[in-house]
């Protein structure tokens, strides 16, 4: 995209969610970037690399994706803001790396991995949720619904991963990552850092070293409370926003995504007056508080998401906590079988699920008897195709 790095804050582009991606890391002061290709995320390196001299970063691709983030680690060491992005299957070859990262810290710079999830397998050799990760290894989680949002949350990140002392991850899914929305632009830094290495050694204070390890039962405990620091920032995130009633008769949590197709279910069923919506871009830390104050809203509550029940088993955890201090609430999700565990969700498996809580019939539009007739005809003339490669694959 040519005018990716144009410095025209205020005015708006059409982007791919890759492409704002992008947008929000030069915004961000992003000044080194690495990758291995891997859809859907591959375009979050491409387009960095197409700006990379005018914007005076080194962009470069990696041998595999571990190599990727100790490059870009060594980068937010030496005070560069860094970028790394990789699919789900990614995250897996670099955790090894993620696990002692948390344990020294990613320096000054900020270091801030995308993972681009695939539900459905689309162009994947399995359907996996990153988002795990993040729990386990205390790394803040962002969780974007749009272009725009991809933008916002990528520059914001870099702060975040600062605040957190680790690094930040922002999880987009496919039908993100290549679909296309209106972006408004910010402003690009009008200095870049330059690298340098502040690094002391205090055998007596082994904590201040973020390129030695020390005594793990300390830097453990430096982990938790480095994360510790985000949650107020995550609590007033404009990133989380509820729409609905006071009072609804269902609550309905959800990111990413499938927020969007959440919402154009409710305002097809008509039923914005039944039901409240919590749309959550910060995941994890889970913003409990926030959480807390519509839990006491509702007497049921629906989780959607892709791929795994992640926030509905964070947001049950919050509940059991509370149990002495909240009244029963029904939840539903995954765990209770109204939405599916595996597969994209869509706007029509969302407003199903919905109708059928609320007793409001839908029918898919256009979905006639003689609709679906013709359609199964026609599949047996269409020969099967198994997955592909993307052109160009080094896999």
């Amino acid at each position: 995209m040519e005018t990716i790095d144009v410095d025209a804050p205020g005015s708006v582009q059409l982007m791919m969610g890759n492409e704002a991606i992008v947008r929000g890391a030069l915004e961000g002061g992003v000044g080194f970037a690495a990758q291995y290709p891997g859809t859907p995320s591959s375009e979050v390196l491409a387009v960095t690399a197409s700006v990379a001299k005018r914007m005076g970063i080194h962009a470069e691709w990696s041998v595999n994706e571990m190599v990727a983030v100790e490059a870009a680690a060594a980068a937010s060491f030496a005070g560069i803001p860094a970028l790394s992005a990789m699919k789900q299957n990614g995250v897996n070859v670099c955790s090894d790396f993620l696990v002692n990262l948390g344990m020294t810290g990613i320096g000054e710079g900020g270091l801030v991995l995308v993972s681009g999830d695939d539900p459905s397998a689309i162009s994947s050799s399995n359907e996996e949720d990153s988002r795990w990760i993040c729990k386990w290894m205390d790394m803040p989680l962002l969780e974007p619904a749009t272009a725009q949002e991809a933008k916002d949350m990528t520059r914001w990140a870099f702060e975040v991963s600062r605040v957190a002392g680790n690094a930040c991850f922002v999880r987009e899914t496919t039908r993100l990552a290549h679909t296309r929305g209106k972006v408004v632009l910010g402003e690009l830094p009008k200095e870049r850092r330059k690298a340098y290495f502040p690094d002391v050694w205090d055998m007596n204070s082994p904590t201040k070293s973020q390129f030695t390890a020390g005594p793990f039962g300390i830097l453990h405990h430096y982990i938790h409370e480095r994360l510790g620091r985000v949650v107020p920032l995550f609590e007033a995130s404009e990133f989380n926003r509820y729409s609905g009633p006071d009072k609804p008769e269902l609550l309905i949590i959800t990111s990413g995504v499938p927020a969007l197709y959440v919402a154009e279910a409710v305002g097809i069923l008509g039923v914005g007056d039944r039901v409240g919506i919590l749309k959550l871009g910060t995941t994890w830390p889970l913003p409990e508080k926030l959480v807390t104050k519509h839990l006491r809203t509702a007497d049921r509550v629906l989780f959607v998401e892709e791929i795994d029940p992640f926030i509905e088993g964070s947001v049950m955890e919050v509940a059991a906590s509370l149990a002495g201090d909240l009244h029963p609430i029904t939840f539903l999700g995954k765990r209770s079988g109204h939405v599916a565990s595996w597969g994209a969700l869509s706007t029509d498996s969302v407003a199903e699920t919905l109708g059928g809580i609320l007793g409001v019939e839908y029918r898919i539009p256009g979905r006639t008897e003689e609709y679906s007739k013709g359609l199964a005809e026609a599949a047996k003339m269409v020969p099967p195709r198994a997955i592909n490669l993307c052109p160009g694959c080094p896999h």
